[in-house]
């Protein structure tokens, strides 16, 4: 039985467990065991030629460190070649028979009744046109199922500046109007923000959590269909055994040439690694933390995360929640699955490198202190430790490449300038005496590039068995974008490799962060680029200048690793433009078919004529305290003060505010006035009666004057 289509669909369908799921273990536990053995085996080959290389072929500690950094490494980028292997042998075999897309026919899926389901948007300082535009296009594509009663949507703010919340209750209030949604489309903002993302999503569900028997949870970058909402609640409607779906999103808008990049390989070559991994995963897939349906009941029942009972990075709470959850949802004897082919979920790159090493260094963190949970956590399934080494090692594998490049200058640096050891061993009897063989070193690196490009070239292989060319551009573009893409991720792993083995070290040494929103819009100005990038290409001009001194080989060999470091800041500042991106797109290179096609579901989201920002030029807590109707909704959505004690501080800011304006004041002030009932009745009313030539008589007359 060939374990990569263990048989036709209509045939899985045959072999259900009495719960009521297809019986995916054994076929599971075959492919994993298969993709097991090619990796060791590809491994332990890969580690015998690298011993061979070596002049002392490991007959020292050095050298016995190279080896072992190698191997790790090798393994490593070994399992990434297998698992595009395998998808793409799913994928030419039309699909996996054991997918739970493919178990149930479009005519049961269509006669499945839903249930209700909350549509969850956290956000935190998000670009509010581009997350309400999303919100309206989902609505709008759900409204158009003729399933919009099942669902209710929640915005649930994490926004700590009054401009930007304030502005968030303002667009919400319009969009309810437009939509006329005021049944379904809800907005509510937490006062104390603690734990981030997952305890804004943990705060929902003790509040309101019972009255929903799914929740659907998308970033504020997430775009999905309706009737992949539709399709999803179904599926877990007819697989009760399941507590998570999790969808394959793919990257769309992307305007600056770094976020045209990262968009077409995700879309190029993303089919056959999801591919590949949905087929070793099966029902003990992993989430990811947005667009992704869950079952509420055993999500509270089983998901709660408690803080972290070690020290340093193992203590306190649990930055990266989403593993963790399907790891407990499957200790809880839940499937969680995750299907590349639900269609028409996607979600957004951010716009520059800069932006993107800055969200890793969060991402780094909350992964590595997985390794307490991989280590200690108890009954947790072997596929989900496994699912937490594999986060792990996405940002380890960094610092274990640096740490290879620096024994290798060592051990070129011995074998240069001190003299040959021919008894390396304490207890030899015999000189060793070293050897090269260069014919050797050159095929095991072509070994180690197969393995890095080979998927990459599988990918035009299925593009081109699959879809008409067209779908991607005519055959000419397409070879060139995937030229330009090859040449542009070789230049960006060494600046990611120096980068996260920074990362690495500051979490083990618990360097606090701070959490904020993405940047999705600005591109990268020189001084900051330099700022990010001067330390890197400090150390690599230095690096290289050593090896050229040292050996004119070694120079050599140093140069794809340096150079990319060397001119990291220029290379971040053109990426980062999105003049170049879209000449690219004009031009044909680096197209997706959601651009070559009719998409109204993304149109609507990418076109800033929806949902536009105010023009009066006021601040969103200006028009908070002018404008009657919005004055109105904010004191709605306002508290009444607890005690006198505040309602005297809010007195004397209030006083303070209106006779010197809001510029005064810090952010925390602001907040304070904006998040009042009675303070903001009472500065709306002053200003509708203040002196025309105050300064919130000359902000009323400008407000005035726009309308």
């Amino acid at each position: 039985m060939n374990v990569l289509d263990p048989g036709r669909a209509d045939e899985a369908e045959t072999t259900v467990a009495a719960n009521g799921g297809v019986k995916w273990r054994p076929v599971v536990m075959l492919r994993r065991a298969l993709l097991t053995l090619l990796v060791l085996a590809q491994t332990l080959v890969a580690a015998y030629f690298m011993v061979s290389v070596l002049p002392y072929h490991g007959g020292n500690g050095l050298e016995r460190g190279l080896v072992a950094l190698f191997a790790i490494l090798f393994a490593w980028i070994s399992v990434g070649f297998w698992t595009a292997v395998f998808g793409f042998v799913v994928r030419r075999r039309g699909g996996d028979a054991y997918s739970l897309a493919r178990r149930h026919s479009v005519e049961r899926l269509a006669q499945t009744p839903l249930a209700r389901t909350a549509v969850l948007i956290p956000i935190y300082h998000e670009p509010i046109g581009r997350t309400f535009r999303g919100v309206r296009a989902i609505f709008r594509s759900l409204q158009a199922t003729g399933q919009l009663e099942h669902f209710d949507f929640h915005i649930l703010s994490d926004s700590r500046d009054p401009n930007v919340w304030l502005a968030e209750q303002a667009t919400w209030f319009r969009l309810c109007q437009e939509l006329d949604a005021a049944n379904h489309l809800f907005y509510r903002r937490r006062t104390v923000n603690l734990r981030y993302k997952s305890g804004n999503v943990a705060d929902f569900l003790r509040r309101w959590g019972r009255y929903y028997e799914y929740m659907i949870v998308l970033d504020a970058d997430s775009v999905i269909s309706g009737e992949a909402m539709v399709r999803m609640v179904r599926h877990m409607q007819l697989e009760p055994q399941i507590g998570i779906l999790q969808t394959n999103p793919t990257l769309i808008n992307a305007r600056s040439a770094f976020a045209r990049f990262q968009q077409f390989a995700n879309r190029f070559y993303g089919p056959l690694f999801s591919t590949g991994l949905a087929s070793v995963q099966l029902g003990e897939a992993v989430y990811w933390g947005h667009n992704a349906v869950l079952r509420v009941a055993p999500f509270i029942r089983h998901c709660g995360l408690r803080e972290l009972p070690g020290i340093g990075l193992f203590k306190g709470p649990i930055m990266s929640h989403d593993f963790v959850e399907a790891a407990y949802m499957g200790r809880a004897g839940y499937e969680i699955w995750m299907e590349p082919d639900l269609p028409q979920s996607y979600e957004e790159s951010p716009p520059t490198l800069v932006d993107e090493l800055t969200r890793d260094r969060r991402w780094v963190k909350g992964n590595l202190q997985h390794l307490w949970l991989m280590l200690f956590s108890r009954k947790l399934r072997l596929a989900h430790r496994l699912a937490f080494l594999n986060g792990i090692m996405s940002y380890l594998a960094s610092p274990l490449w640096l740490a290879f490049l620096v024994l290798t200058s060592i051990e070129t640096t011995r074998l240069v300038l001190w003299p040959i050891d021919y008894f390396p061993s304490e207890y030899s009897l015999f000189p060793l005496w070293p050897e090269w063989h260069p014919e050797w070193a050159i095929g095991l690196l072509g070994s180690t590039a197969l393995l890095l490009f080979m998927p990459k070239f599988l990918a035009i292989l299925d593009v081109i068995l699959t879809h008409p060319r067209r779908e991607y551009g005519n055959a000419g573009r397409l070879t060139i974008g995937v030229i330009l893409e090859i040449l542009v991720s070789t230049l960006l792993a060494p600046i990611r490799m120096l980068t996260h083995s920074r990362y690495v070290i500051g979490s083990l040494f618990n360097v606090s962060l701070a959490w904020a929103g993405q940047n999705r819009t600005e591109e990268t100005r020189w001084p900051e680029a330099i700022i990010n990038q001067a330390p890197g290409s400090l150390l690599a001009a230095a690096w290289t200048g050593f090896a050229f001194w040292l050996k004119p080989m070694f120079f050599i060999w140093s140069l794809p690793v340096s150079l990319p470091l060397i001119f990291a800041a220029p290379t971040s500042v053109f990426l980062s433009r999105v003049s170049v991106g879209q000449r690219l797109r004009r031009m044909g290179i680096l197209v997706v078919p959601e651009e070559l096609n009719d998409f109204p579901l993304l149109d609507d989201v990418i076109d800033e004529r929806i949902l536009p920002p105010s023009k009066t030029g006021l601040s969103a807590f200006e028009e908070a305290v002018i404008d009657p109707v919005l004055n109105r909704l904010h004191r709605d959505l306002a508290r009444l003060p607890r005690n006198d004690k505040r309602r005297g501080r809010l007195h004397s800011l209030r006083v303070r505010c209106m006779k010197e304006g809001p510029d005064v004041l810090s952010r925390r002030e602001l907040s304070l006035l904006a998040s009042d009932r009675e303070a903001l009745e009472a500065m709306n009313r002053t200003v509708w009666s203040s002196a025309p030539d105050s300064c919130w008589g000359s902000r009323l007359e400008d407000r005035i004057m726009r309308d």
